[in-house]
Protein backbone atom coordinates (compact mmCIF):
# COMPACT_ATOMS: atom_id res chain seq x y z
CA UNK A 1 0.00 0.00 0.00
CA UNK A 2 2.64 2.27 1.19
CA UNK A 3 4.32 1.45 -2.69
CA UNK A 4 1.21 2.46 -3.94
CA UNK A 5 1.04 5.75 -2.22
CA UNK A 6 4.54 6.41 -3.40
CA UNK A 7 4.01 6.03 -6.93
CA UNK A 8 1.36 8.21 -7.19
CA UNK A 9 3.11 11.08 -5.19
CA UNK A 10 5.82 10.02 -8.09
CA UNK A 11 3.85 10.47 -11.07
CA UNK A 12 1.85 13.58 -10.38
CA UNK A 13 5.25 15.02 -9.57
CA UNK A 14 6.37 14.44 -12.89
CA UNK A 15 3.34 15.68 -14.75
CA UNK A 16 3.78 19.34 -12.88
CA UNK A 17 7.39 19.10 -13.74
CA UNK A 18 6.35 18.17 -17.94
CA UNK A 19 3.51 21.33 -17.42
CA UNK A 20 6.60 23.56 -16.04
CA UNK A 21 8.93 22.09 -18.84
CA UNK A 22 6.00 22.91 -21.37
CA UNK A 23 5.42 26.47 -20.11
CA UNK A 24 8.44 27.68 -19.93
CA UNK A 25 9.47 26.18 -23.91
CA UNK A 26 6.69 28.56 -25.05
CA UNK A 27 7.60 31.50 -23.35
CA UNK A 28 10.58 31.49 -24.52
CA UNK A 29 9.52 30.66 -27.82
CA UNK A 30 7.31 33.98 -27.92
CA UNK A 31 9.88 36.32 -26.42
CA UNK A 32 12.14 36.48 -29.66
CA UNK A 33 8.75 37.00 -31.86
CA UNK A 34 8.25 39.51 -29.88
CA UNK A 35 11.52 41.57 -30.17
CA UNK A 36 11.25 40.38 -33.86
CA UNK A 37 7.98 43.03 -34.47
CA UNK A 38 10.07 45.75 -32.45
CA UNK A 39 12.58 45.53 -34.44
CA UNK A 40 10.70 45.21 -37.82
CA UNK A 41 9.00 48.70 -36.16
CA UNK A 42 12.39 50.08 -35.49
CA UNK A 43 13.82 49.12 -39.04
CA UNK A 44 10.92 50.93 -40.76
CA UNK A 45 11.65 54.16 -42.55
CA UNK A 46 11.71 57.40 -39.98
CA UNK A 47 9.01 59.82 -41.15
CA UNK A 48 10.34 63.22 -41.29
CA UNK A 49 8.04 66.03 -39.10
CA UNK A 50 7.20 67.65 -42.94
CA UNK A 51 5.79 64.12 -43.65
CA UNK A 52 3.83 63.84 -40.14
CA UNK A 53 2.32 67.47 -40.18
CA UNK A 54 1.23 66.66 -43.93
CA UNK A 55 -0.58 63.66 -42.17
CA UNK A 56 -2.13 65.37 -39.89
CA UNK A 57 -6.27 66.42 -40.64
CA UNK A 58 -6.73 70.03 -41.70
CA UNK A 59 -8.42 71.56 -38.17
CA UNK A 60 -11.03 74.20 -39.33
CA UNK A 61 -11.57 77.14 -37.16
CA UNK A 62 -14.75 77.83 -35.58
CA UNK A 63 -16.36 80.41 -35.63
CA UNK A 64 -15.98 83.45 -32.62
CA UNK A 65 -18.72 83.50 -30.55
CA UNK A 66 -19.90 87.23 -31.78
CA UNK A 67 -20.19 86.05 -35.34
CA UNK A 68 -22.63 83.26 -34.21
CA UNK A 69 -24.89 85.95 -33.39
CA UNK A 70 -25.53 86.91 -36.44
CA UNK A 71 -25.59 83.17 -38.22
CA UNK A 72 -28.74 81.56 -39.03
CA UNK A 73 -28.52 77.99 -39.38
CA UNK A 74 -30.89 74.94 -41.32
CA UNK A 75 -30.91 71.42 -42.15
CA UNK A 76 -32.88 69.25 -44.59
CA UNK A 77 -31.91 66.06 -42.14
CA UNK A 78 -30.22 65.51 -38.85
CA UNK A 79 -26.50 67.20 -38.67
CA UNK A 80 -27.24 68.75 -41.90
CA UNK A 81 -26.58 72.50 -41.25
CA UNK A 82 -25.45 75.38 -43.71
CA UNK A 83 -25.58 79.55 -43.59
CA UNK A 84 -28.07 80.75 -45.38
CA UNK A 85 -29.53 84.32 -46.26
CA UNK A 86 -32.25 85.11 -43.86
CA UNK A 87 -35.88 85.47 -44.13
CA UNK A 88 -36.81 89.45 -45.25
CA UNK A 89 -38.74 89.27 -41.59
CA UNK A 90 -36.03 87.44 -39.76
CA UNK A 91 -32.99 89.66 -41.22
CA UNK A 92 -33.43 92.64 -39.10
CA UNK A 93 -31.05 91.95 -36.22
CA UNK A 94 -28.06 93.50 -37.76
CA UNK A 95 -29.84 96.26 -40.11
CA UNK A 96 -30.89 97.57 -36.25
CA UNK A 97 -27.90 97.59 -34.93
CA UNK A 98 -26.38 99.46 -37.87
CA UNK A 99 -29.33 101.57 -37.55
CA UNK A 100 -29.21 102.63 -34.01
CA UNK A 101 -25.65 103.91 -34.66
CA UNK A 102 -26.88 106.63 -36.36
CA UNK A 103 -30.49 106.90 -34.60
CA UNK A 104 -30.62 108.57 -31.61
CA UNK A 105 -33.49 108.41 -29.26
CA UNK A 106 -33.92 110.70 -26.10
CA UNK A 107 -36.37 110.70 -23.57
CA UNK A 108 -39.49 112.69 -24.02
CA UNK A 109 -40.05 114.93 -20.33
CA UNK A 110 -43.57 115.50 -18.68
CA UNK A 111 -45.28 118.23 -20.47
CA UNK A 112 -48.45 119.77 -20.04
CA UNK A 113 -51.13 119.19 -23.19
CA UNK A 114 -49.78 119.28 -26.57
CA UNK A 115 -51.15 121.41 -29.16
CA UNK A 116 -50.96 122.40 -33.00
CA UNK A 117 -48.54 125.49 -31.80
CA UNK A 118 -45.91 122.58 -30.20
CA UNK A 119 -45.19 121.28 -33.69
CA UNK A 120 -43.22 124.79 -34.28
CA UNK A 121 -40.69 123.60 -32.05
CA UNK A 122 -39.85 121.43 -34.91
CA UNK A 123 -39.70 123.49 -37.99
CA UNK A 124 -37.35 123.07 -40.75
CA UNK A 125 -37.52 119.21 -40.08
CA UNK A 126 -38.90 117.18 -43.13
CA UNK A 127 -40.55 114.09 -42.91
CA UNK A 128 -41.78 111.55 -45.65
CA UNK A 129 -45.61 110.31 -45.27
CA UNK A 130 -46.08 107.09 -46.88
CA UNK A 131 -50.06 106.68 -47.16
CA UNK A 132 -52.58 105.74 -49.54
CA UNK A 133 -56.13 106.86 -47.90
CA UNK A 134 -56.04 110.35 -49.03
CA UNK A 135 -58.38 111.40 -45.96
CA UNK A 136 -55.54 110.66 -43.56
CA UNK A 137 -53.14 112.71 -45.72
CA UNK A 138 -55.13 115.64 -45.29
CA UNK A 139 -55.16 114.87 -41.55
CA UNK A 140 -51.32 115.60 -41.19
CA UNK A 141 -51.04 117.78 -43.45
CA UNK A 142 -54.21 119.68 -41.60
CA UNK A 143 -52.24 118.87 -38.12
CA UNK A 144 -48.70 120.01 -39.17
CA UNK A 145 -50.06 123.28 -41.01
CA UNK A 146 -48.12 126.21 -39.99
CA UNK A 147 -45.91 124.27 -38.12
CA UNK A 148 -43.03 125.12 -40.75
CA UNK A 149 -42.51 120.88 -40.88
CA UNK A 150 -42.26 120.12 -44.53
CA UNK A 151 -44.37 116.88 -45.40
CA UNK A 152 -43.76 115.12 -48.49
CA UNK A 153 -46.34 112.35 -49.32
CA UNK A 154 -46.35 109.51 -51.08
CA UNK A 155 -49.52 107.34 -52.26
CA UNK A 156 -47.93 103.80 -51.76
CA UNK A 157 -43.82 102.34 -50.92
CA UNK A 158 -43.28 102.30 -54.34
CA UNK A 159 -43.37 105.98 -54.40
CA UNK A 160 -42.01 106.14 -51.04
CA UNK A 161 -38.94 104.02 -52.47
CA UNK A 162 -38.39 106.52 -55.76
CA UNK A 163 -38.94 109.62 -53.53
CA UNK A 164 -36.00 107.97 -51.45
CA UNK A 165 -33.86 107.83 -54.37
CA UNK A 166 -33.37 111.44 -55.09
CA UNK A 167 -33.90 112.57 -51.77
CA UNK A 168 -32.55 111.65 -48.73
CA UNK A 169 -32.58 114.28 -46.60
CA UNK A 170 -35.90 113.45 -43.99
CA UNK A 171 -35.75 112.55 -40.11
CA UNK A 172 -38.13 109.79 -40.14
CA UNK A 173 -41.15 108.29 -42.75
CA UNK A 174 -44.34 107.67 -41.43
CA UNK A 175 -45.30 104.01 -43.20
CA UNK A 176 -48.44 102.93 -43.44
CA UNK A 177 -48.34 99.03 -43.18
CA UNK A 178 -50.82 98.27 -45.47
CA UNK A 179 -50.75 99.98 -49.44
CA UNK A 180 -51.22 99.04 -52.77
CA UNK A 181 -48.23 97.89 -55.08
CA UNK A 182 -45.43 97.73 -52.32
CA UNK A 183 -46.66 97.64 -48.35
CA UNK A 184 -45.14 99.34 -45.61
CA UNK A 185 -43.32 95.91 -44.44
CA UNK A 186 -41.58 95.24 -48.06
CA UNK A 187 -40.94 98.70 -48.35
CA UNK A 188 -39.60 99.14 -44.88
CA UNK A 189 -37.20 95.68 -45.74
CA UNK A 190 -36.22 97.80 -48.85
CA UNK A 191 -35.17 100.99 -46.96
CA UNK A 192 -33.23 99.25 -44.19
CA UNK A 193 -31.28 97.03 -46.11
CA UNK A 194 -29.38 100.20 -47.90
CA UNK A 195 -27.23 101.90 -45.88
CA UNK A 196 -27.55 105.29 -47.08
CA UNK A 197 -30.90 105.32 -45.43
CA UNK A 198 -29.86 104.54 -41.90
CA UNK A 199 -30.20 108.37 -40.50
CA UNK A 200 -33.72 107.77 -41.68
CA UNK A 201 -36.46 106.76 -38.78
CA UNK A 202 -39.06 105.02 -40.05
CA UNK A 203 -42.30 104.79 -37.71
CA UNK A 204 -45.61 102.46 -38.44
CA UNK A 205 -48.75 104.16 -39.15
CA UNK A 206 -51.54 100.99 -38.61
CA UNK A 207 -54.25 100.26 -36.42
CA UNK A 208 -53.47 96.74 -35.70
CA UNK A 209 -52.70 97.06 -32.22
CA UNK A 210 -52.02 93.16 -31.36
CA UNK A 211 -48.45 92.48 -29.80
CA UNK A 212 -48.12 89.84 -32.40
CA UNK A 213 -48.73 92.90 -35.77
CA UNK A 214 -45.97 95.22 -33.65
CA UNK A 215 -43.52 92.59 -33.17
CA UNK A 216 -44.01 92.25 -36.88
CA UNK A 217 -43.76 96.00 -37.98
CA UNK A 218 -40.59 95.57 -35.82
CA UNK A 219 -38.69 92.53 -37.78
CA UNK A 220 -39.22 94.42 -40.95
CA UNK A 221 -37.16 97.80 -39.62
CA UNK A 222 -40.15 99.79 -37.48
CA UNK A 223 -38.43 101.19 -34.88
CA UNK A 224 -41.70 102.64 -33.43
CA UNK A 225 -45.57 102.68 -33.87
CA UNK A 226 -48.41 104.80 -34.64
CA UNK A 227 -51.65 103.57 -33.55
CA UNK A 228 -54.41 105.10 -36.19
CA UNK A 229 -56.25 106.91 -35.88
CA UNK A 230 -53.25 109.02 -35.25
CA UNK A 231 -53.15 110.99 -31.48
CA UNK A 232 -51.82 114.27 -31.89
CA UNK A 233 -49.47 113.46 -28.46
CA UNK A 234 -48.13 110.78 -29.82
CA UNK A 235 -46.99 112.35 -32.64
CA UNK A 236 -45.25 114.79 -31.01
CA UNK A 237 -43.73 112.53 -28.69
CA UNK A 238 -42.32 110.73 -31.60
CA UNK A 239 -40.99 113.95 -33.23
CA UNK A 240 -39.59 114.94 -29.96
CA UNK A 241 -37.27 111.96 -29.25
CA UNK A 242 -35.61 111.58 -32.30
CA UNK A 243 -35.39 115.20 -33.61
CA UNK A 244 -32.11 115.87 -31.86
CA UNK A 245 -32.81 119.57 -31.20
CA UNK A 246 -32.63 121.29 -28.00
CA UNK A 247 -36.35 122.36 -28.04
CA UNK A 248 -38.75 123.39 -25.53
CA UNK A 249 -41.13 121.52 -24.68
CA UNK A 250 -44.57 122.60 -22.53
CA UNK A 251 -44.12 122.82 -18.93
CA UNK A 252 -46.48 120.26 -17.15
CA UNK A 253 -50.43 120.82 -16.65
CA UNK A 254 -49.45 121.57 -13.22
CA UNK A 255 -47.16 124.58 -13.05
CA UNK A 256 -50.00 126.27 -15.42
CA UNK A 257 -52.80 125.08 -14.38
CA UNK A 258 -53.24 126.90 -11.17
CA UNK A 259 -56.00 128.06 -9.44
CA UNK A 260 -55.61 131.39 -11.10
CA UNK A 261 -55.28 130.58 -14.60
CA UNK A 262 -57.17 127.07 -15.89
CA UNK A 263 -55.52 126.32 -19.58
CA UNK A 264 -57.78 123.59 -20.00
CA UNK A 265 -60.62 125.65 -19.08
CA UNK A 266 -59.79 128.28 -21.15
CA UNK A 267 -58.80 126.39 -23.94
CA UNK A 268 -62.57 124.37 -23.77
CA UNK A 269 -63.63 127.92 -23.58
CA UNK A 270 -61.93 128.64 -26.97
CA UNK A 271 -63.15 125.42 -28.49
CA UNK A 272 -59.71 124.37 -28.58
CA UNK A 273 -58.10 126.44 -30.79
CA UNK A 274 -54.93 128.19 -28.66
CA UNK A 275 -54.35 130.82 -31.05
CA UNK A 276 -57.97 132.24 -30.19
CA UNK A 277 -57.06 131.29 -26.15
CA UNK A 278 -53.97 133.68 -26.46
CA UNK A 279 -55.55 136.48 -28.34
CA UNK A 280 -58.33 136.41 -25.24
CA UNK A 281 -55.64 136.56 -23.05
CA UNK A 282 -53.65 139.31 -24.43
CA UNK A 283 -56.61 141.30 -25.11
CA UNK A 284 -57.18 140.88 -20.78
CA UNK A 285 -53.86 141.46 -20.10
CA UNK A 286 -54.29 145.22 -22.20
CA UNK A 287 -57.75 146.11 -20.90
CA UNK A 288 -57.50 144.34 -17.33
CA UNK A 289 -54.31 144.46 -16.19
CA UNK A 290 -54.45 147.84 -14.31
CA UNK A 291 -58.11 147.37 -13.13
CA UNK A 292 -57.03 146.80 -9.73
CA UNK A 293 -55.77 150.63 -9.37
CA UNK A 294 -59.03 151.62 -12.03
CA UNK A 295 -60.89 149.23 -9.53
CA UNK A 296 -59.40 151.18 -6.14
CA UNK A 297 -60.03 154.83 -7.58
CA UNK A 298 -63.57 154.16 -8.14
CA UNK A 299 -63.93 152.35 -4.43
CA UNK A 300 -62.49 155.26 -2.81
CA UNK A 301 -64.13 157.89 -4.74
CA UNK A 302 -67.80 155.96 -3.64
CA UNK A 303 -68.77 155.56 -7.52
CA UNK A 304 -70.13 152.46 -6.89
CA UNK A 305 -72.18 152.29 -9.99
CA UNK A 306 -69.13 152.57 -12.22
CA UNK A 307 -66.88 149.84 -9.70
CA UNK A 308 -70.51 147.06 -10.52
CA UNK A 309 -70.02 147.55 -13.87
CA UNK A 310 -66.30 146.63 -14.22
CA UNK A 311 -66.37 143.89 -11.99
CA UNK A 312 -69.49 142.90 -14.23
CA UNK A 313 -66.93 143.04 -17.20
CA UNK A 314 -64.22 141.45 -15.39
CA UNK A 315 -66.94 138.11 -14.12
CA UNK A 316 -67.54 137.65 -17.46
CA UNK A 317 -64.01 137.49 -19.22
CA UNK A 318 -62.20 135.84 -16.31
CA UNK A 319 -64.98 132.87 -16.82
CA UNK A 320 -63.57 132.53 -20.30
CA UNK A 321 -59.69 132.61 -19.57
CA UNK A 322 -60.28 130.10 -16.87
CA UNK A 323 -59.26 132.39 -14.06
CA UNK A 324 -61.76 130.66 -11.28
CA UNK A 325 -60.26 132.40 -8.36
CA UNK A 326 -60.30 136.00 -9.46
CA UNK A 327 -63.97 135.19 -11.20
CA UNK A 328 -64.79 134.61 -7.35
CA UNK A 329 -63.57 137.34 -5.83
CA UNK A 330 -65.47 139.73 -8.38
CA UNK A 331 -68.54 138.02 -7.81
CA UNK A 332 -68.44 138.34 -4.24
CA UNK A 333 -67.00 142.24 -4.93
CA UNK A 334 -70.01 143.21 -6.68
CA UNK A 335 -72.81 141.74 -4.32
CA UNK A 336 -70.63 143.62 -1.53
CA UNK A 337 -71.41 146.90 -2.81
CA UNK A 338 -74.73 146.72 -2.18
CA UNK A 339 -73.67 146.62 1.41
CA UNK A 340 -72.45 150.48 2.17
CA UNK A 341 -72.58 150.51 5.79
CA UNK A 342 -69.96 147.94 6.23
CA UNK A 343 -68.01 148.25 3.48
CA UNK A 344 -66.91 144.95 3.54
CA UNK A 345 -65.65 144.97 -0.30
CA UNK A 346 -62.50 146.99 0.70
CA UNK A 347 -61.20 143.52 2.12
CA UNK A 348 -62.32 141.63 -0.93
CA UNK A 349 -60.19 144.57 -3.07
CA UNK A 350 -57.47 143.50 -0.82
CA UNK A 351 -57.52 139.72 -2.13
CA UNK A 352 -58.26 141.20 -5.61
CA UNK A 353 -55.09 142.89 -6.06
CA UNK A 354 -53.37 139.90 -4.83
CA UNK A 355 -54.79 137.49 -6.87
CA UNK A 356 -54.84 139.63 -10.32
CA UNK A 357 -51.17 140.30 -9.44
CA UNK A 358 -50.54 136.09 -9.35
CA UNK A 359 -53.01 135.73 -12.71
CA UNK A 360 -51.06 138.11 -14.62
CA UNK A 361 -47.78 136.34 -13.78
CA UNK A 362 -49.50 132.73 -14.54
CA UNK A 363 -50.34 134.45 -18.32
CA UNK A 364 -46.87 135.59 -18.82
CA UNK A 365 -45.45 132.30 -18.34
CA UNK A 366 -48.00 130.41 -20.44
Amino acid sequence: MFNELQQEIIITVAIVVFILVVYFILKRNSAPQTNSNVSEKNDSPEVSIEEKVETVPEIKEEPKIEQLSEISLYGTEEGDFGVITPTPEDKTLTDRRKNDKTIQKRSVPEHGKITKQNFSEFAGERILVAEDNIINQKVLLGLLAGSGIELVMANDGQEALDILENDTNFLMILMDAHMPRVDGFQATRIIRENPKYDHILVVALSGDTASDDIQKMKNAGMSEQLEKPLRMESLYKIIYAYTGKETPISEPAETIMRENLDVDKGLQTCGGDEDFYREILSEFMTDYANSSDELGELLRAHNLQAADALLLDIIGITANIGAHKLREIASNMKLALSDTHEQSYFSLFDQYKVHIDRLKQDIRKY
